[in-house]
């Protein structure tokens, strides 16, 4: 049995999920996967998306919150990660217009440090999702650099999205080994499928499970050469093929 399990990012399936919320993480259980991530709940409120989630047997591996909804009403955030029983909760993303220094990019990282350590006091693991954008150059570091180290691990990890790494031109590997037991949950995302270029999972695996810290690999889909309920089942087929799922 693989010793990580394997959850789905909703936001992959977000047209179904803002009809039938339900309906679609019912889709995601049989095709075997074993958790999945929520980017919110569709055309549910969150007791009724977590009520889907425990009728489909599918545990929560993690939350996508947005920077707005954190900073505005971060208590109903710890609310509903509570409700859900989800251990992780993630910011997945930033304006990039904000990274223009690097004195700005570390009061980011201060700003979610302290999201973090409200999150930490309920025993949830706080953690921020990259794109491209996190990978640039500001004043000689990485806008990534800058945040991590604004804060600290156990009040800020790492999410790190293997894609955007690679095409923010870090070796993702190299990039897993950098951050170690700071990534809990990590992404695993392609040009479309996984398998279908440009991300040496090969080694993006080895890297993560040298760490010991990875809890989940999470598999999103946003681009698809097929309907995306079956863009996700091939990339779910494609984890078992390399003994991951």
């Amino acid at each position: 049995m693989p010793s990580i399990p394997v959850a789905l990012q909703l936001y992959s399936l977000r047209d179904r999920t803002k009809t039938d919320f339900a309906g679609t993480v019912a889709e995601v259980a049989k095709i075997g996967y074993a958790g999945v991530e929520t980017a919110g709940f569709g055309n549910l409120d969150a007791n009724g998306a977590a009520a889907a989630l425990k009728a489909a047997g599918l545990p929560c591996a993690g939350m996508h919150v947005g920077a707005d909804a954190l900073r505005s009403n971060l208590n109903r955030c710890v609310s509903d990660a509570l409700l859900f029983g989800a251990k992780h909760v993630i910011c997945p993303g930033w304006p990039r217009e904000h990274y223009h220094s690097a004195a700005a990019c570390s009061r980011i990282g201060e700003e979610l440090g302290a999201i973090g350590a409200t999150f930490r006091a309920h025993g949830i693991q706080f953690a921020f999702h990259n794109h491209n954008a996190e990978l640039a150059l500001v004043e000689g570091r990485r806008v990534f650099d800058w945040m991590l180290d604004a804060a600290a691990p156990r009040d800020l990890g790492c999410q790190a999205d293997v894609y955007w790494v690679q095409v923010g031109g870090k070796d993702p590997a190299a990039f897993i080994r950098e951050q170690g037991r700071r990534i809990r949950t990590l992404h695993l995302k392609d040009e479309a499928e996984l398998g279908g270029g440009p991300v040496d999972f090969t080694k993006v695996f080895a890297a993560a499970e040298s760490t010991g810290a990875v809890e989940w690999y999470i598999v999103e889909v946003e681009k698809y050469n097929f309907d995306p309920l079956e863009s996700c089942r091939r990339s779910f087929n494609q984890l078992r093929t390399w003994g991951r799922a």
